[in-house]
């Protein structure tokens, strides 16, 4: 377990060796994957779809529909890769009988969306604010602020299992100490406003009611249009979900042997709501064929796929570490006996 410091993740993967980067090209071309997940990570891993097949001729689909499911299409075998910000339980880990390769992709943000029409100025969210917002216990948002107008807050959730929601409700049981639950389908405590699968649906609701509040990946907020609120961080910072807050509060994130990672519930500094991605592989595949064209997938995301990463307000993944899964990529993926 290593700590890595701000300039790890402005990096990238440059001195990987010619034996490791060769593609196996008839293996690759011949061979579609096919991989479902997070909707945190879509617009990343589209932009990564893109450029691999321009650079490559080789497709790979990626289909947004939730943490939850990708973990779960991942167990039944029927997408060659899953998506996920969440880490799979030991439970689930038991289900996938080919065993697991977490192959983390690159770290973002969540932003606080809402919608105020007659309000030109920034929302700002102390910690006990957004708490209360997200229990009913604030319905309105001149409890905010005095300048709002008298109007009831509609808070807008994700209905399906998110790691989204569960970065929003860690973060809000740490705040809290412990009194709110930490969940991916939690009971909110509250009649909500609506529940709405994934990030898209949210930011088109929250957009659509005056008074609504939600939660996104930032980039699904900047696709939007929607203002996002600045969140105050355990410095007492006011901050916005910008990609250099981001990367400040992932600064000094630790990694296991797993590439699973530490506590990043309350970062020490930087924009708090933040989290990771993964893409969960087999360690075992049916055919040759399909080892290298995984294999072939994983080493462009961790060497050239990260340099697209900051241009999508997603982080970078420190170069050891990536250089670590690559390593793990080359002796572990391979035929099922």
């Amino acid at each position: 377990m290593k700590t890595f410091t701000i300039s790890h993740w402005q990096k990238i993967v440059v001195a990987l060796s010619l034996t490791t980067m060769t593609f196996t090209a008839n293996a690759a071309s011949a061979q579609l994957l096919k991989g479902s997940g997070a909707s945190f990570s879509e617009p990343l891993y589209q932009r990564y779809s893109a450029e691999y097949k321009r650079e490559t001729g080789v497709k790979f689909q990626y289909t947004a529909i939730g943490s939850g499911g990708g973990i779960r299409l991942f167990i039944n075998q029927t997408v060659d890769f899953g998506g996920t910000t969440l880490i799979p339980t030991p439970i689930e880990k038991n289900q996938m009988k080919d065993g697991l390769l977490m192959v983390p992709t690159g770290g973002g943000s969540i932003a606080i969306v809402y919608n105020l029409e007659d309000v030109t100025f920034d929302v700002k969210l102390s910690r006990e604010q957004l708490a209360k917002i997200f229990t009913g216990k604030i319905s309105n948002w001149n409890q905010v602020d005095s300048r709002f107008p008298n109007k009831k807050i509609q808070v807008v959730v994700q209905s399906d299992s998110s790691g989204t929601t569960l970065t929003l409700t860690r973060y809000l049981r740490k705040i809290t100490g412990g009194k709110i639950e930490a969940s991916r389908e939690p009971n909110w405590g509250f009649q909500v406003f609506a529940a709405l699968p994934q990030d898209s649906a949210v930011a088109g609701e929250v957009r659509r009611i005056d008074g609504a509040i939600g939660y996104v990946q930032t980039n699904f907020a900047r696709q939007n249009n929607l203002p996002t609120a600045r969140i105050e961080n355990r410095t007492g910072r006011y901050v916005a979900p910008t990609l250099a807050e981001t990367e400040k509060a992932l600064a000094n994130i630790k990694f296991n042997d797993d590439f699973t990672t530490e506590d990043i519930d309350d970062p020490e500094d930087g924009y708090p709501l933040v989290s990771l991605s993964w893409l969960l592989f087999s360690e075992k595949y049916p055919t040759e064929n399909l080892v290298q064209a995984n294999k072939n997938l994983l080493i462009w995301i961790l060497t050239k796929g990260q340099s697209f990463n900051r241009e999508l307000e997603y982080t970078k993944i420190p170069e050891n570490v990536a250089k670590k899964v690559i390593e793990t990529a080359n002796k572990e993926l391979r035929v099922r006996p």
